[in-house]
């Protein structure tokens, strides 16, 4: 007989699509070391039917545009900081897209989104962003620089979708039907993945920045108005990412 410490081991080694077969080979056993173990995989189940279940609800706008064939999400990230361009993303899922834990980008653990990230790539039809500069944002407001890095990730596409999905705005000079769809990034998929794209795109951009410019934090704040960020500012003034439009009141 297997000690409870090889069985616990076999648990943690399982594939998530194993513990059924794991769970029916011990689950008889009476000792309490190993029903505690069966108790952990069964709860891992639940989890994933539940997080399959939450997955598919996340689907509800994809399913209801489904005749429109491609749909692409689209999403930005850095509108707020006072430093570093802006970042859409956009992605098209594939209809029988399995990708699980894709959410709003803020509500995610930095190492989830970074996953994420990499399984977007991988299984996305097609997936690109668009950036708008600090001196773009600078010189025709955030607002339109925003809708600039938005057109610039579907020009970017290797694919040409048939419908955009769209966290809260409609695009200004798109002919492609647009539904925009108000905190779209919590509840549709498509746009969730967008998020995350462009998330993950504009963090590791702003931590090369950091290197460059480290007296700022940029890796710990990635350009927001943090104390500490407006700290720096104040003593050593702009860098050449700062937008100078936002941060007029932190500099002479």
């Amino acid at each position: 007989m297997k000690s409870i410490s090889e069985i616990n081991a076999e648990f943690k080694a399982c594939d998530i699509n194993e513990l059924k077969s794991f769970i029916d080979e011990y689950v008889s056993d009476e000792r309490g070391g190993v029903k505690k173990i069966i108790n952990s995989a069964e709860k891992k189940i639940e989890a994933l039917e539940n997080e399959k279940k939450r997955i598919y609800a996340l689907s509800e706008f994809e399913r209801k545009y489904n005749d429109y064939g491609l749909i692409c999400g689209i999403d930005e990230v850095g509108r707020g900081p006072l430093a570093g361009p802006v970042v859409a993303g956009a992605v098209i899922l594939p209809k029988d897209c399995d990708i699980l834990y894709i959410n709003d980008s803020k509500k995610l653990s930095e190492k989830m989104r970074e996953a994420l990230y990499d399984e977007i790539e991988k299984k996305a039809v097609a997936c690109s962003v668009g950036y708008a500069s600090p001196e773009r944002i600078d010189e025709i407001n955030i607002l339109q620089a925003t809708y600039e890095a938005m057109r610039e990730a579907i020009a970017g596409l290797s694919v040409s979708p048939d419908l955009l999905l769209n966290d809260a705005v409609t695009i200004p000079m798109v002919s492609i039907k647009q539904v925009p769809i108000i905190k779209g990034d919590a509840k549709s998929i498509s746009i969730g993945a967008a998020s995350i794209y462009a998330k993950v795109t504009r963090d590791r951009l702003m931590y090369e920045y950091d290197k460059k410019y480290p007296e700022y934090g940029f890796a710990k704040h990635v350009g927001y108005g943090t104390k500490e960020h407006i700290d720096a500012l104040k003593k050593f003034g702009p860098c050449p990412i700062h937008r100078r439009t936002f941060i007029k009141n932190f500099c002479d």
